[in-house]
């Protein structure tokens, strides 16, 4: 057995090391400056109670972005040194933030371990590359995020650290093949596991859904189908689920080989940057002579997002997870008993909150982050949950869930169609989807994002926004002054959440007008880029009216976008004449 020694390094507190929501993402250049990545891991295992460290087992792995490699060796390193008993890693370096949340949750070591956490090594949608972002989160034991009280001791931490352990000594692990290497150290053994990355995910999505339905829709000649994983860490689950498990051609799967740039591409699955398969479902800019596929799905980075297509038709994350909820009982056998409630973000539109009013479900309006889900999860009261930035998942795991989305929505297809895949009309996407809006009315909605703005500019449009809220007859003379036809502005606020479990107050969540007729504007800034502040403006529109379900989105909301950017004065502010991304 190969021993190793400890050794306590020196260094500094450095700047900018406050993880947001989705943990610490910033590019690769600043990761990769001297103790950067050391200072963090070693202010985290500072930040955890004894008992999740010393004698732990530790989940390292994420979406194989440039600079994983070098990072999981370090971390490694510094696990053994602070005291833990094994670190897991997926081969390759390779696990979907999902399937992170479900190997902590799921997974038996064969000494009979459990994880207590895990360091996710992902950016999640954002690009990857040498010039690129590089980020690190830290998950609990029920397989969710770090709450704020550990994420703020973290910071604390990282203002203060002037040593970090590390067995320098220790060699670097094979993470290319599986079995377990065995160390010997000052506290004992150390064992490092790499395991197949997809198993205990594939798994746990059979124990949820009714593959063999699947599996005849997929095999029907009237169904086609397609999966682009923007060459993100999806890829590694695509192959074993969609061909392997459910007899999908592998001809159906696009860009699903895991590349450290993402093949240069922005891992991003939405009508902006998935254009590969925008193009293939018939929503490109130029129209393809081929027929497109009835079903086209696409991953972020680390496969925790996901978008919906349907032939020449887009599925709004918000209309999907509305969707998803009110066919779930039916068509998911996890959820034949019945759903404990349901919870979306508060920028997300209110089509869900429909459905829990038609099905008396309990509903849940929280702060966007998936630790607010994970609390209401943890504590039996939500069992679907969505926000409209492309996640959706369920309480299996603690985290959104890209592939679980598209086998629920692939569950509600074979369920619709389970007596005509002989003969008949099929029930496609685009069906489902109207004849959602027809029952319980349509949320026209969309979102505009103005990223890498001046941060300041950003900070100074958002201040000017919560001044205008103190007087709405003068808000509501600009609106009328814009746009007549807009209806008049009832509240304004700051959303503000006090969750339910703990009690904990979320303060400035994002601005909101609310209008007489239901319509929504919400402005936020977005923790979630490297460099600069991301304004998100999300705009809804709500038409109960059967009879009107059936417009142009851009087209029914070009009044209330015309007012939106005239009242936050968005170009003023920011000297931007169009956003980055529609969505």
């Amino acid at each position: 057995m190969v021993m190793f020694n400890v050794t306590r390094k020196e260094t500094a507190p450095i700047d900018g090391q406050k993880p947001g929501t989705s943990g610490l993402r910033k590019k690769v250049k600043v990761f990769t400056q001297p103790n950067y990545l050391h200072n963090f891991v070693q202010s985290t295992f500072n930040a955890l109670s004894a008992e999740k460290v010393r004698g732990a087992t530790l989940v390292v792995s994420g979406d194989g972005r440039y600079y994983s490699k070098d990072a999981i060796q370090i971390i490694t390193k510094m696990a053994a040194a602070n005291g833990v008993r094994r670190v897991w890693i997926g081969q390759n370096g390779l696990l979907s933030t999902p399937a992170v949340s479900a190997v902590i949750r799921e997974r038996v070591g064969s000494d009979g371990s459990k994880a207590t956490g895990a360091f996710i090594l992902t950016a999640s949608h954002n690009p990857g590359g040498p010039n690129e972002d590089f980020g690190i989160k830290y998950n609990m034991d029920n397989g969710g995020p770090a709450p704020e009280g550990i994420t703020d001791k973290i910071y604390e931490n990282t203002k203060t650290i002037n040593e970090y352990s590390i067995a320098e000594d220790l060699p670097d692990v094979d993470i290319s093949a599986a079995g377990v290497t065995s160390f010997g150290g000052p506290e004992g053994q150390f064992d490092v596991e790499v395991f197949d990355s997809a198993s205990d995910y594939v798994k746990l999505m059979k124990s949820i859904f009714d593959f063999e339905a699947i599996r005849k829709l997929l095999s029907s000649p009237k169904f086609t189908f397609c999966y682009d994983a923007l060459h993100g860490v999806a890829g590694a689950y695509a192959k074993r689920i969609f061909v392997e498990e459910l007899g999908a051609q592998e001809s159906s799967l696009l860009n699903c080989t895991p590349k450290e740039d993402f093949g240069g591409g922005h891992p991003d699955p939405n009508l902006t940057y998935a254009k590969e398969l925008v193009a293939r479902m018939g929503l490109g800019k130029s129209n393809t002579q081929d027929e497109p596929p009835e079903f086209g799905a696409a991953a972020d980075g680390d496969a925790d997002r996901n978008m919906i297509l349907g032939k020449r038709f887009f599925v709004t994350p918000s209309d999907s997870v509305a969707i998803i909820a009110a066919n779930a009982v039916e068509s998911i056998p996890y959820f034949s008993a019945g759903l404990k409630g349901v919870a979306r973000s508060m920028p997300t539109s209110a089509a869900l909150d429909v459905v829990a009013k038609n099905l008396n479900l309990k509903f849940f309006e929280v702060p966007t982050g998936w630790k607010f889900f994970g609390n209401l999860m943890d504590d039996g009261l939500c069992s679907i949950c969505g926000e409209e930035s492309f996640g959706t998942g369920s309480d299996h795991i603690r985290e959104k869930d890209g592939i679980w989305a598209v086998l629920a929505w692939l569950s509600i297809l074979a369920h619709k169609n389970k007596e005509n895949l002989g003969g008949g009309k099929l029930v496609t996407v685009e069906d489902i989807v109207r004849k959602h809006w027809a029952t319980y009315g349509r949320h026209y909605y969309t979102r505009y994002d103005y990223e890498n703005v001046d941060a300041g500019a950003a900070k100074e449009l958002m201040a000017n926004l919560v001044k205008m809220q103190s007087s709405l007859p003068e808000v509501n003379d600009i609106v009328k002054g814009i746009c007549s036809d807009v209806s008049k502005v009832v509240n304004a606020d700051e959303f503000e959440y006090k969750d339910p479990v703990d009690g904990s107050i979320s303060k400035h969540q994002g601005i909101r007008y609310l209008f007489e007729d239901g319509s929504r504007l919400v402005f936020r800034l977005s923790g979630t880029g490297s460099e600069g502040a991301t304004i998100r403006l999300y705009i809804e529109q709500y038409e109960k009216d059967p009879s009107k379900t059936g417009r142009d989105s851009q087209e029914a909301l070009a009044p209330l976008v015309e007012v939106a950017l005239k009242l936050s004065k968005m170009e003023q502010f920011t000297g931007r004449s169009a956003p980055t991304v529609i969505t």
